[in-house]
């Protein structure tokens, strides 16, 4: 089964139709666009994704409408076809400086709605005469300050920078499950609920718990950066609620495990140990946009060779659906460093090659064979081995080949090496600061 998620961020939807066939034949079995909620047209930066003006219609710099129809259509043409989703953003609308700042989408904009008509053409539902919320739908209080952080109430509650935050009135609720279940109608198979953490309990049931989104996959952004955090916002997040979510906790453990004097022994048993979410709840992932695009999150970034040898670990072992983030060179500006780090990922021959054995390998059980400080080796069945060194010298790691398919011959993915395994004992050659994704020769065929 093909369950890796493309994060085509901030694209525009043309040029992701144009690279759905380079996405299918990497592998992929999603693809998450940007939020397609109405923002500023002219709004080319990728935080305007994130401050809709209007639920009932789907315009933005990226595209309209029918765009996001011809995509839909593209993805689910391909064999096996490829998933859309679609990234909502409905705990908040948009900053604007403007006289009644708490009337959506506002009367200038009505106005533009009477006389263009574009915003027919790409409507989503609803009536467009009328406005949308008012100041009542909002919860008029002031801004998270960063000492509130760890209040799960003032999160709920509060602004988050000075993005007007909306209630959970039954006028607010009725409008985010109409819109939901239009954009479920339009074909999206699932759903990204952007800053999830700072939604109530009830806003999060009024559209989960729908029969028309909840046939859908739906998965959260609960961001959280410490134990302390995972206690307050992603342990009630998983008892409240059945939607999945980004694996902040397992992120913490694999930062915590590459950085200088950290172990890979933390990422043997990191669900059994409470340093991951449950297997079937998890979206994984090593990089997303909040962490290059955010000066207060880029301390979390890891090193380009670990960020590859993490790539690794969540695409070769069992549980979450990973998820790759791919983005267009937009932090070059600030963080020169940045550029092509994050570009053109359906043509990294690693990324393709790890995606390749993440596929193949689906479903099957994981074992550690070897685990120390620096060296991580587990198998997935008894035909795959993934091997990962993060240490500056290489490494003769000797392990038991119970449960491979043995004597067996293994190619592995990434660096295209043959090896024959044979005996009860096995000792494998892992170079420094490398990573091996060796599969039986028989399933580089599938």
């Amino acid at each position: 089964m093909r369950d890796v998620i493309f994060h085509a961020f901030n694209c525009k939807y043309k040029d992701i139709i144009n690279a759905v066939d380079k996405i299918h034949d990497a592998g992929y079995g999603a693809i998450l666009i940007p939020p397609p909620l109405y923002s500023d047209k002219n709004g080319d930066q990728w935080w305007q994704r994130y401050q809709p003006k209007d639920y009932r219609v789907l315009l933005s710099h990226l595209g309209g409408k029918q765009e996001l129809l011809d995509l839909i259509q593209k993805c689910h043409e391909t064999d096996p076809k490829i998933r859309v989703y679609a990234d909502i953003v409905i705990n908040h609308m948009a900053n604007e400086s403007r006289a009644e700042r708490l009337n959506f989408p506002g009367e200038a904009e009505l106005n533009k709605y009477r006389t263009d008509p574009t915003f027919k053409d790409n409507l989503l539902y609803g009536n467009l005469n009328e406005g949308l919320f008012s100041p009542w739908d909002f919860n008029q209080t002031s801004n998270i300050q960063n000492h509130e952080w760890s209040n799960r109430d003032r999160v709920i509650f509060g602004n988050l920078s000075d993005l007007p935050d909306l209630n959970d009135s039954p006028w607010v609720l009725l409008q985010q499950r109409n819109m939901l279940v239009a954009l479920a109608n339009m074909g999206f198979d699932g759903f990204r609920i952007d800053a999830i953490k700072h939604m109530t309990e009830r806003m999060i049931d009024n559209f989960a718990d729908c029969e028309q989104i909840a046939s859908k996959y739906l998965f959260g952004e609960v961001l959280t950066g410490s134990d302390h955090d995972e206690n307050i916002f992603i342990d009630p997040f998983i008892r409240e609620t059945w939607i999945s979510a980004y694996d902040f906790p397992l992120f913490q453990t694999i930062r915590e495990a590459f950085r200088i004097g950290g172990s890979l022994r933390r990422l043997a048993h990191p669900e059994a140990e409470d340093n991951a979410l449950p297997w079937h709840r998890a979206v994984t992932f090593v990089i997303n946009h909040d962490i290059p695009y955010n000066d207060g999150f880029r301390t979390w970034l890891l090193d380009r060779q670990d960020e590859h040898l993490a790539y690794a670990y969540i695409l070769g072992k069992d549980g979450g659906v990973p998820l790759i983030f791919s983005d267009q060179n937009e932090s070059v500006g600030k963080h020169p460093e940045d550029r092509d780090r994050w570009t053109k990922i359906t043509e990294r021959p690693d990324i393709f090659s790890m995606i390749s054995f993440h596929n193949a390998v689906h479903g099957e059980p994981m074992a550690i064979l070897y685990e120390s400080d620096t060296v991580l080796v587990f198998r997935r069945g008894n035909m795959g081995i993934v091997a990962i060194n993060k240490g500056g010298t290489e490494n003769w790691v000797e392990f038991n080949t119970w449960g491979l398919k043995n004597p067996g011959n293994y190619t592995d993915s990434i660096h295209k090496h043959r090896m024959k395994l044979s005996g009860n004992r096995f000792t494998l050659y892992i170079p420094p600061r490398t990573a091996q994704m060796w599969l039986e020769d028989e399933l580089h065929s599938i």
